[in-house]
């Protein structure tokens, strides 16, 4: 078993994600996994992401918040335990339109 504590989550930088903070929770350099990592991000107010796809699927859960996600096909917004799958090669953008803080989490094979 390998135990990620919050309090000892490093953050990461992730291209094109403003006024965001992301912690890795799993995978990667945070622990060892063999097919998914897990990230958490922290969206200030106005906090976004660039419209960008990825070569792999995405699974995101907001855990406080509320959260945008945009696609070429519409958006939808995510509340407290709501929760999308993006395809492999779906384009996608986040965003916080509130004037209060958001977090989601991040669920995604290792590219």
């Amino acid at each position: 078993m390998q135990v990620m504590r919050y309090c000892d989550a490093r953050p990461y930088q992730a291209p094109e994600h403003y006024d965001m903070h992301c912690l890795r929770l799993q995978g990667k350099e945070a622990t060892q996994t063999d097919s998914i990592w897990i990230g958490l991000s922290h969206l200030l107010p106005g906090g976004h992401t660039s419209m960008k796809d990825a070569s792999v699927e995405k699974i995101y859960v907001v855990i406080d918040g509320e959260v945008t996600v945009e696609t070429a096909s519409g958006s939808v917004t995510l509340k407290f335990m709501d929760s999308c799958r993006l395809a492999p090669g779906e384009a996608r953008a986040l965003v916080n339109r509130t004037n209060a803080p958001a977090s989601i989490l991040l669920a995604m094979p290792h590219a």
